[in-house]
This record gives structure tokens, C-alpha cells and sequence, in this order.
């Protein structure tokens, strides 16, 4: 069977939704749809969020990182108005035309519900956090930032569903197994044999489907480009610890060099009273952290992530790969995700049922395993890891306590980078790459505004 579509959007995360939007907005007569391996909004429940299981049951696909939303949709929302980090977008347009395309996405979540306030790293107590951090050589990126909250989040996306399926066709549950071409457009091959094929193909993988995108970019000679792979853990600690920051600018993005090394070490998805939550990432699972809005949803402590950046030169290049055999040590160890406090972990101990038992912190996420991370992740990114709790000591005095919990391993895996032009096309005219799963975001912000870029270029060409 063959159905013909004006544009195909692989991929119904962020970017997807938005260049869907946007495109429809523009031309509401052109026949679009859009190809999702996961669920519709309203369906995606992770069986461990739900309470049904302790650990993850490695689902056939992950409602997690896939459906509706993407990955993004279990994320505690925050929405960074910056081209400082959440993406290279600048790479490939002027910075002041990135900030508009996250401005016009920030008022499309705004008029489905999105709070209009806003975090500003510009007020005179920010200003004063960052004076104090750098006495102490960290460096506190400055942002406006919105926290739209875990459960408000999925509300506002409920909302976009509602006001798109009526415009575009979507297709759930729907697995693409190969791209091709035939004349001026794109054939894509559907996992029961059935074929869609169309003029304009907008491609937005995500992180999951990020590997697959990238062989079959190869396979239509398409050069890549090696991107980064961040690793590391989710500290977990006392609210208390961090409330001065966390309270002022809510996500703070706190980058320090380390002495012993020179390697790069940042702060990453702070959230404040959050909790921390496992997720599948190709078959290993990784961790992560949540936030809600709602103080009755809230826990006593706040979790974020540390990340060594890792950036491969020739002739190495599976960043993925590298990451992923890391993630899956600690899944080999654990069964899952690894936790261990601190002060075990500078001491050379493994922490036990017993030890943690004994923590003052109480873990949020009860299915992790205590064990001993200096098994799983390599020393130089553990000392710089380690380094870094110490920096930050120095600003939130507690950060290094005995007990601050670490889980392992936190890995972000950067998608191959694919040439692209200023309008994120392809060498393949009419095949635009957009999001995470493309490399070039990495955040809601950037990743709705590559889609918005590429809706305006078709449609400027119609």
C-alpha cells in the first residue's frame, strides 16, 4: 500500500510538533503527516511513573522518550531563552534571528497555557551569584529561563495535539525502517512493508531514534559530522543546599574547568525539590530529573546533573557507541541505575543496602541499586566529577557532604551532526533535518525553533 503526503515529519517531539504547526499555519492546504513510533499524548505511561514496576522492563517502546512530546514531555519543561547552550542553531543563522524563532515559540506555549513568568540571570541577587561563583573560577552562564513544570508540560502539549490532528495526520505506533528516494521526493519504507512518500521530508528522530537516522544518512551519502558525548551523574542533595541559587535563577548553569585535567565540567536540568526518574535510552537505562510546579508534588531535595563534555577527534568516531558502553556498565552492575554517596566514593567504599540505609538524603528514586560507580566510569571523568563537587562546595557549602547521593551514569549522547545548509537542509534538496535526533539542538527552545526555520523555508518555496 502507498499513500502521497506534500510533507512527511519523522519524529512527533518538540522540533516535529513545531514545524507541523508552523507549516499548516502557512499553508493549511498542503497534506501533511506525521510519523511517531510512540503514542499520542494521552497514552504514553511509563510503567515505573505509574507505580506498576520498581525497575524498567525494557518496553518494546520506551513511553519515556517516545510519542507525542518526545523526550521532553516527561521533562520538568524548562525553557531557556538563550543561544548560550540548548543547541548550535547559531551555527547556521545570526544569533538575533535564533532568538525571535525562540520568542515565537515561547508565545505559541503561552497561548496553550505556558506561565508567562520568567527567571532572569539579570536581577542584582543574580548578578551577585555570579560575582561570588567566579571567586571561585566557576562560571554561571546567564539566561532568562520559564519553568513550565512536569505536569504542565504534558497539559500545554494536550493543548497543541488538539489544536494540530485536525490540521495534519498523524500516525502512531508507526515504525520507519528505511529512507530512500524517487524523483524529487522521498520514499519512506513503513515497518509492515507499506510505503509514504512525499515532496518535502522533515526529519526530527530525537535522541532515540537518533543512531538509526544516522546509518540511514550514510546510506543516502550524507556526511556527518562527530559530535560530543557528555558523561557523567545526577547528584541529588538537600533543597536547602542550593535553595540561595535555585530560588533566584531556578536553573543555574554553573561551568567550571578542572585543574587536574582542563576537561569541562557543567551543571545540567537542575531541578529544584525534583526527583530523580530513570530512562531507556536504546535499550540501557540511564537517569534523569524531574520537577513539578505543583508544591504538593515537590520532594525535599533538589537533583542535577554533572557532565564531563567528551569531544572524539580521527580516527575515533562512535561518540554514541562510547557512551552507551559506559551506560550499560552500570546496567551490568546494577541491573539499572547505580547510586552511591559521596563520601563512599572518595573513601573507596562501595555503598550497600546498609550504608544508604543510613543517609541523611533519602533517594527519590527507590529502584536505584547502591554499588560503587568507580566500576563503571572511567577515572578521568570521575576525578573531574569529583573536582567539581568540591568547586561547588565553595558556593553551596553541603555539596560535598557524606551523604550527597550520586547516581550513575547520566550520559547525553549528542546525534551526529549532518551538514546542513542556513535553512537546515540537506545535500538532498527538499530533506531538512531538525532537533536533537539531527544534532543541532539540544533543549525545548532550540529544538521547536529548528522546526519553525524549516516550516518558513518550504513555505517560502511554495
Amino acid at each position: 500500500m502507498k499513500t502521497t503526503y506534500d510533507v512527511a515529519i519523522l519524529g512527533c517531539g518538540e522540533a516535529g510538533i513545531f514545524a507541523g504547526y508552523e507549516l499548516s499555519r502557512l499553508h493549511p492546504e498542503l497534506k501533511i503527516v506525521c510519523l511517531e513510533q510512540g503514542r499520542d499524548i494521552y497514552s504514553r505511561s511509563c510503567p515505573i511513573v505509574a507505580g506498576k514496576v520498581k525497575e524498567c522492563i525494557q518496553c518494546g517502546v520506551c513511553d519515556t522518550m517516545c510519542g507525542f512530546g518526545g523526550a521532553g514531555a516527561f521533562s520538568d519543561g524548562k525553557f531557556n531563552f538563550t543561544t548560550a547552550f540548548g543547541g548550535w542553531l547559531t551555527d547556521f543563522m545570526p544569533e538575533q534571528e535564533v532568538m525571535a524563532l525562540i520568542d515565537y515559540v515561547d508565545s505559541i506555549n503561552v497561548a496553550h497555557g505556558a506561565t508567562e513568568e520568567v527567571y532572569s540571570t539579570e536581577t542584582p541577587q543574580a548578578k551577585a551569584l555570579r560575582r561570588k561563583a567566579l571567586e571561585h573560577d566557576l562560571h554561571l552562564l546567564s539566561a532568562r529561563c520559564k519553568h513550565l513544570g512536569t505536569e504542565n508540560n504534558l497539559r500545554i502539549l494536550q493543548n497543541i495535539y488538539e489544536g494540530l490532528k485536525e490540521k495534519m495526520e498523524f500516525r502512531f505506533l508507526t515504525q520507519v525502517t528505511s529512507i530512500g528516494t524517487f524523483g524529487e521526493g522521498y520514499r519512506l519504507t513503513l515497518e509492515k512493508g507499506e510505503t509514504v512518500e512525499c515532496r518535502w521530508l522533515i526529519a526530527g528522530p530525537g535522541r532515540s531514534g537518533a543512531e538509526w537516522f544516522a546509518n540511514q544518512c550514510k546510506a543516502l551519502d550524507i556526511n556527518l559530522i562527530n559530535n560530543q558525548v557528555d558523561v557523567g551523574v545526577r547528584v541529588e542533595l538537600p533543597a536547602t543546599v542550593f535553595e540561595h541559587i535555585t530560588d533566584v535563577v531556578y536553573e543555574s548553569k554553573l561551568v567550571y574547568r578542572t585543574k587536574q585535567y582542563g576537561d569541562q565540567v557543567r551543571t545540567f536540568c537542575m531541578n529544584p525539590y525534583g526527583h530523580v526518574v530513570a530512562e531507556n535510552v536504546g535499550g540501557i537505562n540511564t537517569v534523569n530529573g524531574h520537577s513539578y510546579a505543583d508544591p504538593a508534588l515537590r520532594s525535599e531535595n533538589t537533583n542535577f546533573a554533572l557532565l564531563v563534555s567528551n569531544r572524539f577527534t580521527q580516527p575515533f568516531n562512535e561518540p554514541y557507541r562510547y557512551g552507551k558502553h559506559i551506560a550499560s556498565l552500570s546496567n551490568m552492575l546494577a541491573g539499572g541505575v547505580l547510586v552511591q554517596r559521596f563520601g563512599d566514593l572518595v573513601k573507596g567504599v562501595r555503598t550497600n543496602e546498609h550504608r544508604l540505609n543510613k543517609s541523611f538524603t533519602k533517594p527519590t528514586l527507590t529502584a536505584a541499586v547502591p554499588g560503587d560507580l568507580s566500576l563503571a566510569l572511567p577515572k578521568r571523568q570521575l576525578d573531574d566529577i569529583i573536582e567539581m563537587i568540591y568547586a561547588l562546595d565553595t558556593i553551596a557549602p553541603g555539596t560535598a557532604n557524606y551523604d550527597t547521593l550520586l547516581y550513575g551514569a547520566e550520559v547525553k549522547f549528542y546525534s551526529s551532526r549532518l551538514e546542513l545548509s542556513g535553512e537546515l537542509e540537506t545535500r538532498r534538496p527538499g530533506f531538512f533535518a531538525i532537533g536533537d535526533g539531527a544534532g543541532v539542538t539540544r533543549g525545548l527552545a532550540q529544538a521547536g525553533a529548528s522546526g519553525v526555520k524549516v516550516a518558513r523555508a518550504i513555505a517560502q518555496r511554495l
